[in-house]
């Protein structure tokens, strides 16, 4: 795990400072007299190709404008950049989430869960039985609980049925963990006994064509004349 991962508040305090140490030198360069404090930090998010730090031949040009020996030199790389950008836009977790809504229920999922109920959203316009209307929405917005390392979503008893259909899926295909923590916590299962109105429901099923009495007449033969 990286220094960003561990240190991410940290992350962006060192970058806007080093962001605003360039704003003021000419040169576009921070360099060791300037910003002493940095270099040990600078050194960890130059790992993570956060920072750039000037080479030999670029020192030499500081050294030059200077008028003394510039012995190590920073500033921001493009991603550099780019998170900063990001991170001044990006809400924060407690803004994502809104207040629980009438017929709401505030759902905590270990972060397996959530990777396999992402796979089961982006399956969507495969599936025959696709996400519960607004449980995409609900994904995409989830926050992330550092303290209890849960994603933390609001459904209905619709949504949650169909949740509880996703872990099913992954369990035939894989991991049966996800969906038993989930009918523990919750108690929610699928079960493919169950029926279409003990499940969960979506606008498409209501124009999709029953299949449990299909049309076999069309199938047989009609006898033959003479």
């Amino acid at each position: 795990m990286g220094w960003l991962a561990v240190h991410g508040d940290r992350t962006l305090e060192i970058l806007r400072s080093v962001w605003a140490h360039e704003e003021k030198a000419e040169h576009g360069w921070v360099l060791d007299v300037a910003a002493p404090s940095l270099q040990r930090s600078a050194r960890s998010l130059a790992r993570e190709g956060l920072v750039e730090t000037a080479d030999r031949e670029t020192r030499a040009e500081l050294s030059a404008w200077e008028g003394r020996p510039v012995r190590w030199a920073v500033c921001l790389s493009a991603t550099g950049h780019d998170l900063l950008a990001y991170a001044g836009v990006r809400p924060s977790p407690a803004a994502c989430k809104p207040e629980l809504e009438s017929g709401q229920r505030l759902v905590e999922l270990a972060p397996s869960q959530m990777a396999a109920l992402r796979v089961f959203v982006a399956l969507a316009g495969q599936l025959r039985m696709p996400p519960a209307q607004g449980l995409a929405e609900q994904v995409r917005t989830a926050a992330y609980d550092r303290g209890g390392r849960r994603w933390q979503l609001h459904l209905t008893q619709n949504q949650m049925m169909s949740v509880a259909y996703g872990f099913w899926l992954h369990r035939l295909s894989g991991s049966a963990a996800e969906a038993n923590r989930f009918h523990r916590d919750y108690d929610v299962l699928y079960r493919p006994s169950m029926e279409p109105a003990t499940t969960y429901t979506h606008p498409s099923h209501a124009e999709a064509p029953s299949l449990r009495n299909p049309p076999s007449a069309r199938l047989r033969r009609e006898p033959l004349d003479g």
